[in-house]
């Protein structure tokens, strides 16, 4: 992770209109994808764009490389893809409101459900591929300071007087969403299963937050770039990949427990159809699931979900980490009910 090149990115995505933000993930020299499809048609190169959330710039950058040279060798024809990045529930919206997405790689199934039940995804996406769509997984961590100043060891101490938390906004940002469950199910754990008791908790924790980015990107920026904050609750790669790229200044501390986090993906098949992209946006996702794209995964900080792999990735990944998962909450649709929908549990304690 190259942090400094991508600040600007940031200030720009807050900057502009929902739909462009789907593009602003984008390599310089991306066309408009209207032309690159009627490129593709001249040439016979086919462009495929990839919706991502926050923090997959640099993994996909690396599968890309991959998947372009692994096509081109098996069907003797050239593929590009475009890529996108933002806020994992903004990059959602932007797909509904008209970009032109081929795949969708997100943070969670319930932002793809949403992209489904607006009639662009055919309904059965999560059992297309391997794994529930989840070629990989990721759990949530804190980042802190060098020498861990304040002593911030698990969730309990996130609430203490003084301590500033930098974390997403779960209104836009899927990792954000993780971390909230994760916060959510330790409040429960030692609390007796009182939600009352959890909810008072998690207040606490928010009023802790003393800057909420509409990306988990955007919030490593403040916390690592901008200098912001005693500790952010981040994505394990985000702060794997700031610890590599600052190994002097940032340490990383795995809670007591944690959240197995299932980033989905799926083909966007009204686009897709419509682009004649439908076999090789297939064929894009079904290669995250081979061994030299599950090492790339595990390269950039993601957890591979292939166990051998994974295994071999045991100095980067605590691998004995209390994991709870998301079917602890009822599934991602009872879950967004319960604590993300307006009115539902995090707009009481945050106060919306």
């Amino acid at each position: 992770m190259v942090m400094k090149k991508y600040k600007k990115v940031f200030g720009l995505i807050l900057a502009v209109s929902l739909v462009t933000v789907s593009f602003v993930g984008c390599s310089d020299n991306a066309k408009e994808k209207s032309n690159s499809t009627a490129h593709s048609l001249e040439s016979g190169k086919i462009t495929i764009t990839n919706v991502s959330y926050d923090p997959t710039r640099e993994l996909y950058q690396k599968y890309d490389e991959l998947f372009e040279k692994y096509y081109h060798e098996k069907h003797g024809s050239e593929i590009e893809v475009i890529q996108s990045h933002g806020g994992s529930g903004k990059q959602a919206r932007s797909v509904i409101e008209g970009a032109d997405a081929d795949v969708v790689t997100l943070a969670l199934e319930h932002d793809i459900t949403l992209i489904e039940q607006a009639g662009l995804i055919e309904n059965g996406w999560l059992k297309e591929f391997d794994l529930d769509s989840s070629p990989y997984t990721s759990t949530i961590v804190f980042l802190v300071r060098k020498g861990n100043p304040k002593q911030l060891r698990d969730w309990n101490d996130l609430i203490k007087d003084g301590v500033e938390i930098i974390n997403p906004d779960p209104k836009s940002s899927g990792g954000a969403c993780w971390n909230f469950l994760a916060a959510w199910k330790y409040a429960l754990d030692n609390h007796n299963n009182d939600e009352s008791e959890a909810k008072g908790f998690v207040k606490k924790l928010y009023e802790n937050v003393t800057v909420m980015d509409s990306g988990a990107r955007g919030a490593t920026t403040t916390f690592v770039e901008n200098g912001q904050g005693d500790v952010l609750i981040a994505w394990e790669n985000e702060a794997i990949n700031s610890v590599a790229e600052y190994p002097d200044e940032y340490e990383i501390v795995t809670p007591s427990i944690s959240i197995l986090a299932q980033p989905s993906v799926a083909v966007v098949d009204v686009n897709a159809n419509k682009n004649g992209t439908q076999d090789a946006a297939k064929e894009y996702l079904e290669y995250l699931y081979t061994e030299d794209a599950q090492k790339i995964i595990g390269e950039n900080g993601y957890r591979p979900t292939n166990e051998t792999i994974l295994k071999s990735f045991s100095d980067k990944f605590d691998l004995n980490v209390k994991l709870c998962k998301i079917d602890d909450f009822g599934g991602w649709d009872a879950a967004y009910e319960k604590f993300f929908d307006d009115g539902a549990i995090f707009d009481e304690i945050y106060g919306n």
